[in-house]
């Protein structure tokens, strides 16, 4: 059973038709992280929602005009990697881009699952395209977290500050004093590449970062994504090596959240944005700090001793208190 819809995106065909296939677009308005292969036989893996990757292969790709590609999910038995197709259309129109989705090889069951999820993402497509962003997905407060889909969801919330980032911005101070912020940016790149590296070693692979060039979100974006997905093949069970010491491999790669969800509060102070986080989120980053900043971690100079965060202050505040941060900056 087919799936349907029409939207209207107030944008050129060009215009529109980035926005539904390069992913520093598409993380404005439906994945989390994407990787595109944009050309017939290419492959592409967008992560929608946390814990959630669909993934396929490209069969069409007419710029401007048209893209089909095969569609299933990650880990599902039921619509794997390429069981279905879906075909996206561009026709000029009075105030933009008539946009037209077909989804093909769906169950009934599947359809009206599917048919929710596009209606709700082709929504925000056209939010997008108005408003240049369409702001925090509430479908990724995902209230069941592991230290994947938590690294995810948190990705999520510290994209959208660096997308709040100017250039004018680049190089004022954070609450790192010995950073400011593009510093602080290659801090936490080099944070993601090295778990990258836990995550392929003996592989030899440098997932790097977007070029120097790029804007602050798309080189985290890009360094991210590698490491996800690495992280993705490896699976949570054994150790890694970190330093000298070996650690369980889902606690090493519960430092991601911290790192994303704390870093992204600095660069939201920095530049005068307010960070959007469910409960559910900032919760389980509270939990991961807490086993993972020890008092030999804070020993070491990478935290300073936790402060007084107040009797009503807030998950993500109670958070960035026992990092060590003042929250009433």
């Amino acid at each position: 059973m087919p799936f349907e819809k029409s939207v209207l995106v107030p944008l050129n065909a060009d215009e529109t038709f980035a926005l539904i296939t390069q992913p520093d677009r598409l993380r404005r308005w439906q994945v989390i992280t994407a990787r595109v292969d944009l050309r017939a036989g290419g492959e592409y893996r967008w992560t929608i929602i946390p814990g959630n990757s669909a993934a396929g292969t490209f069969t069409e790709v007419e710029p401007g005009r048209r893209v089909v590609f095969t569609w299933g999910w990650e880990g599902s038995a039921d619509l794997p990697p390429g069981a279905s197709t879906v075909i996206i259309t561009l026709e000029p129109a009075a105030g933009g881009t008539m946009v037209h989705l077909t989804h093909e090889g769906l169950s009934g069951e599947q359809e009206a699952s599917h048919g929710a999820g596009w209606t709700h993402y082709l929504g925000r497509l056209v939010t997008a395209a108005t408003a240049g962003d369409a702001g925090p997905d509430e479908w990724a407060a995902k209230p069941d977290l592991d230290p994947l889909s938590s690294a995810e969801a948190t990705l999520a919330v510290c994209q959208r500050i660096l997308r709040g980032v100017a250039e004018d911005d680049y190089h004022k101070a954070t609450v790192c004093t010995e950073f400011d912020v593009t510093q602080l940016a290659d801090h936490l790149i080099g944070s993601v590449t090295y778990l990258c590296a836990l995550a392929d070693a003996g592989a030899g692979g440098e997932p790097g970062a977007g070029p120097v060039t790029s804007p602050l979100e798309a080189r985290v974006a890009t360094a991210a994504q590698a490491t996800l997905e690495a992280w993705h093949v490896r699976g949570l069970d054994g150790t890694v090596k970190v330093g000298p010491h070996e650690m369980p491999a889902g606690a090493a790669l519960g430092i991601l959240s911290i790192e994303f969800l704390v870093h992204a509060w600095d660069f939201a102070q920095a530049t005068g944005q307010q960070v959007a986080v469910s409960d559910e989120v900032a919760q389980h980053v509270l939990g991961l700090a807490r086993q993972i900043i020890t008092p030999e971690a804070r020993g070491g100079g990478s935290f300073a001793d936790p402060v007084d965060a107040g009797p009503d202050a807030g998950l993500l505040d109670r958070l960035i208190a026992f990092t060590g941060r003042t929250t009433t900056q």
